[in-house]
């Protein structure tokens, strides 16, 4: 039997050999991004192909486009069969751009400039200067409307991630007794669509920017709700439709610091009847040491825009210097939850 030496040497070298790997973690995302950028998915979804066909059909250096693919099959992110040819695995599927779930788009922003923006962490933590600015010269979302490449890949990540997070929040909360919903900052209008297919009684209004306001009617449309939903352009800085029975943010107030947050949850209660309801569908940061995806989603929100996200006690903090009190928070299927709120 070891002795107690030895099983104390070994537990060490497990933790030494554990924290070698998260060490190295940016390594997986790499190539989990060479991939996605390139299209390797989509181009095995009819079956196995040898390393000459993908590079001919990327444009890629055959030999090196074999080394990736190699490393990410050791981790079961696509197959090498035994005659030589690549095919895709449950774990690579998702990486198909076409699919119920994919995370394409994902695997592009966060291997692209994300990644380039988390390399300047150490000067955001020691200076407050946002590492993206930093690194770009300029903010987030300047970035996107200077380059469609990159805002395409960023919208196309959130829209494949809104509808895991909308299906969840629609079988979660209760609209019953609403009449209109207000949609705030409501981008496309993927949120609205979600509510007002699963409640046929429901008019909505979308709210967002005039430039987005002006594309947002085709989702509407496909979506079979554009009957029964406005379209409103403005600054929810400055003001909202009002007497709206509940109005919904969805991962809008993490984007801002408190300051602004408090801005526009201001607005929203000047344009809010006193029995209306604001909700607030966000990560919720748990407290002490438990493990969350949000606690790494901070960062990303540091990192990349001066975001927050946000604790039970600082969303309640935060809505009271706005004028409401918070009612109730309630958990979904998926890594958001909806965080109810009434004026005071």
């Amino acid at each position: 039997m070891p002795n107690e030496g030895e099983s104390r040497s070994a537990a060490s070298s497990s933790q030494v050999a554990q924290l070698r790997e998260l060490i190295g973690g940016y390594r997986l995302t790499q190539l989990i991004y060479v991939a996605a950028k390139l299209g390797i998915a989509d181009l095995l979804k009819d079956g196995p192909k040898f390393i000459d066909e993908l590079a001919d059909s990327t444009g890629a250096n055959a030999r090196n486009l074999y080394r990736v693919l190699r490393a990410l099959s050791s981790r079961e992110i696509f197959t090498e069969t035994s005659d030589g040819r690549f095919e895709l695995t449950p774990l690579a599927a998702p990486l198909q751009k076409d699919v119920p779930g994919s995370l394409t788009g994902w695997a592009v922003i966060c291997g692209g400039e994300w990644h380039r923006a988390w390399g300047g962490l150490l000067h955001n933590v020691v200076t407050g200067e946002t590492a993206f600015n930093h690194e770009f010269g300029m903010g987030y979302w300047e970035y996107l409307a200077q380059n469609p490449e990159a805002d395409e890949a960023f919208n196309q990540a959130m829209t494949d991630s809104n509808a895991m997070v909308l299906a969840a929040v629609v079988e979660a909360y209760s609209f019953d007794g609403i009449e209109t919903i207000v949609d705030v900052g409501g981008g496309q209008g993927s949120c609205i669509a979600a509510i007002l297919e699963a409640n046929p009684t429901i008019r909505g209004v979308l709210f967002d920017q005039p430039n987005v306001i002006a594309g947002a009617g085709i989702m509407l449309q496909d979506e079979g709700v554009a009957g029964r939903c406005d379209l409103v352009g403005g600054d929810f800085f400055q003001s909202l439709p009002e007497n709206g029975d509940a109005y919904v943010l969805q991962r809008i107030i993490h984007d801002w610091d408190d300051e602004h947050a408090i801005a526009i949850l201001r607005s929203c209660r000047r344009a809010m009847a006193g029995d209306a309801k604001l909700l607030l569908v966000e990560s919720v940061v748990p407290a002490g040491n438990e493990p969350s995806h949000s606690k790494l989603g901070d960062i990303m929100m540091m990192v990349l825009v001066d975001g927050v996200d946000r604790t039970e006690s600082e969303f309640r903090a935060l809505l009271d210097a706005a004028g409401f009190e918070l009612t109730r928070i309630i958990p979904t299927q998926s890594p958001m939850s909806i965080i109810e709120a009434t004026p005071l």
